[in-house]
C-alpha cells in the first residue's frame, strides 16, 4: 500500500499499513505502541497520526504471546442454572477487564466437556484459571494441572490440593453462625439440604453447622440431598420429605446449602399451605432472597472482596498464602422463624 492509499472498508488495518502511511518502518510502529520503548518524538507523532487516520489498533494478543502473556484468563463454570453464578461472572469479568484481562468462559456443565474446555484454554495460553464455585472433581483438577506454570484459583469453595489457591467465604464459620441462630429460635430438630452430599465437603458449611449444633447437644437430624443447586431440586426434595413424614416427626428448621435450594423449599411449603411451619435459611443472598414473597434469612458472601483477591492473584508475583478465607454476613429476614 502506498502512503496515500487506504485499506478497503472490510480489510483489517495492519502495522504495515500504518508504517507505509507514516513513512517509517514497521519496527518503529511496533515500538510506538510498546510501553517504555524508545522512539523519536517526531516519528511517534507521525505514527500516531497515521494510526488515528486509518483506525489502527495494535494486536495485543500477538504482542502478549511474544512476552509469554496473553492477558486471557479462563473462567471455569458449572451449574449454569444457579442465579448466584451470574453475579459472580459479572463481578469477575468486570474486575478482570479493569486490569487489562480478557475473560474466556469455559462451561463444563457436561462432564464430557471437561477435557475439551481445558484443552482450549491451554491452546490459547491463558494466564490463569479461576474456578467460579466449580465442583473440583479429581478429574478436573488433574486436567487443569496439565497447564503448567499458571495460577489455578478456586472461588467460593475449598480444595485440599496444594497446587490450587483457595479464595472463599469461611464456610465453617458460617455454618456455626447459622446453627447458633436456629438454636436461639428454640429449634431442637434441625435439618440440612445439600446439592450433592459428596460436594458439601468443599464448602465446609455442613461441618461448621454440625459442630455448632453439637456444642448444644444437638445433631443434624436429616440431610436432604437435592442432587443439583436448582430451585426445582429444592422444591421436589422438600415436597417428598413433607409427603413421607408426619408433622410431629419433621425437622423444625432447615439450613439449605444455597438460596436457590431454599427458595425451592419455600415454594414447596407454600404449595401445601404450610408456610411458617418450618424455619428455612439459605446461603448467598441472591437478589430474589430479599423479595417479600420469600423474605429469606441467608448468609451473604463478600463477593466483590473475594473476586478482587482472586483477580489480584492472577498477576501476583510475591508469595501469598494458599488459602484466603474471609467471613461473610448473616442477613436476618423472616424465613427462619416459625409462625405456627
Amino acid at each position: 500500500m502506498n502512503k496515500n492509499s487506504k485499506p478497503q472498508a472490510n480489510q483489517k488495518v495492519t502495522a504495515s499499513d500504518v508504517a507505509a502511511k507514516a513513512g517509517v518502518s514497521k519496527w518503529t510502529v511496533s515500538r510506538t505502541f510498546t510501553e517504555g520503548a524508545s522512539v523519536s518524538p517526531r516519528a511517534r507523532e507521525r505514527v500516531l497520526k497515521a494510526a488515528a487516520e486509518l483506525g489502527y489498533r495494535p494486536n495485543l494478543l500477538a504482542r502478549g504471546l511474544t512476552k509469554r502473556q496473553t492477558h486471557i484468563v479462563g473462567l471455569v463454570v458449572d451449574e449454569m442454572d444457579n442465579p448466584n453464578l451470574l453475579a459472580l461472572i459479572n463481578a469477575t469479568t468486570s474486575q478482570l477487564q479493569s486490569r487489562g484481562y480478557l475473560s474466556m468462559l469455559l462451561n463444563i456443565s457436561s462432564e464430557n466437556d471437561h477435557g475439551a474446555a481445558i484443552s482450549l484454554a491451554d491452546q490459547f495460553q491463558v494466564d490463569g484459571l479461576i474456578f467460579l464455585g466449580t465442583v473440583l472433581r479429581d478429574e478436573l483438577v488433574e486436567l487443569a494441572q496439565q497447564i503448567r506454570h499458571i495460577p489455578l484459583i478456586v472461588l467460593y469453595r475449598n480444595c485440599m490440593d496444594p497446587n490450587i489457591q483457595v479464595v472463599s467465604t469461611d464456610g465453617y464459620r458460617a455454618g456455626r453462625e447459622i446453627a447458633a441462630l436456629l438454636i436461639e429460635q428454640g429449634y431442637r430438630r434441625i435439618g440440612y439440604m445439600t446439592g450433592l452430599i459428596s460436594e458439601s465437603t468443599q464448602l465446609r458449611r455442613l461441618e461448621g453447622f454440625r459442630d455448632g449444633l453439637a456444642e448444644h447437644g444437638l445433631a443434624v437430624e436429616e440431610i436432604l440431598e437435592g442432587g443439583h443447586y436448582q430451585r426445582a431440586c429444592g422444591y421436589r426434595t422438600l415436597e417428598r420429605y413433607l409427603e413421607t413424614m408426619v408433622p410431629a416427626e419433621r425437622v423444625e428448621a432447615l439450613f439449605c446449602e444455597n438460596d436457590i435450594l431454599a427458595i425451592g423449599a419455600l415454594d414447596a411449603l407454600h404449595k401445601r399451605g404450610e408456610v411458617g411451619s418450618m424455619g428455612i435459611v439459605g446461603f448467598d443472598d441472591i437478589e430474589e432472597a430479599a423479595s417479600p414473597s420469600y423474605a429469606l434469612t441467608t448468609y451473604r458472601q463478600p463477593l466483590e472482596q473475594l473476586v478482587s483477591e482472586a483477580v489480584r492473584r492472577i498477576s501476583l508475583r510475591d508469595a501469598a498464602p494458599r488459602r484466603h478465607l474471609v467471613p461473610g454476613e448473616l442477613i436476618i429476614r423472616d424465613s427462619h422463624r416459625r409462625t405456627h
